[in-house]
């Protein structure tokens, strides 16, 4: 019983840690609602948005694509939403042929149109392949989101937009992207949905 109890203790700091990092999102919702405002003009305006990642951020990059081209919660037409980490074969051709860093810019560079949005999703802000795309997007004419997490690594300052959600815990900032995600995801739909 003893393992228990301090499996139920673990269980509940991680759950209130959560919660604190969740809650520190309340401070930037300036910053989040101009987020939200520059994907909606964005999808408006009839031009599209590519979002890229790494790892558990290459999930968010991805569920953020799917939820425009699929749905959130309602019924509505179909949004341009593009994952650059999706396509595998694209992803092993890239890094094989000119190296892991071009696998997100090579892409934006054959897909992405001016009036675009490029959308990053980096826990640490340090991956050269998430610079060089922003790097790419910024100079083909598109807007830029980084959502990024700790103290914004080296991508801090490079988009037009950024969150940098404060804190050391890798998890607990996926999870506040999350949040910031389906934040997005409501204003999408509350402009886009048919009532």
């Amino acid at each position: 019983m003893h393992e228990m109890d301090n499996m139920r203790a673990r269980i509940c700091a991680g759950v209130n840690a959560s919660v604190v990092t969740i809650r520190r999102l309340s401070s930037q919702a300036e910053r989040i609602a101009a987020v939200c405002s520059a994907v909606v003009d964005v999808l408006r305006g009839g031009r599209s948005v590519l979002t890229a990642g790494n790892g558990g951020s290459a999930a968010e990059a991805m569920h953020m694509a799917e939820e425009l081209v699929g749905r959130y919660r309602g019924n509505r037409r179909s949004l341009p939403g593009i994952a650059l980490t999706a396509d595998g074969t694209a992803m092993t051709c890239i890094g094989n042929d000119f190296g892991f860093e071009h696998v997100f810019g090579r892409q934006i560079e054959g897909l992405g149109k001016a009036g675009d949005l490029l959308v990053v999703f980096s826990t640490s802000g340090n991956g050269a392949n998430l610079r060089q795309a922003v790097e790419t997007a910024r100079s083909q004419g598109l807007r830029t989101i980084c959502m990024l997490g700790r103290d914004g690594g080296a991508l801090a300052g490079h988009a037009d937009l950024e969150i940098i959600v404060p804190g050391g815990d890798t998890a607990h900032i996926q999870e506040a992207h999350q949040v910031i995600l389906h934040l997005i995801l409501e204003e999408v739909e509350r402009v886009f949905c048919v009532s």
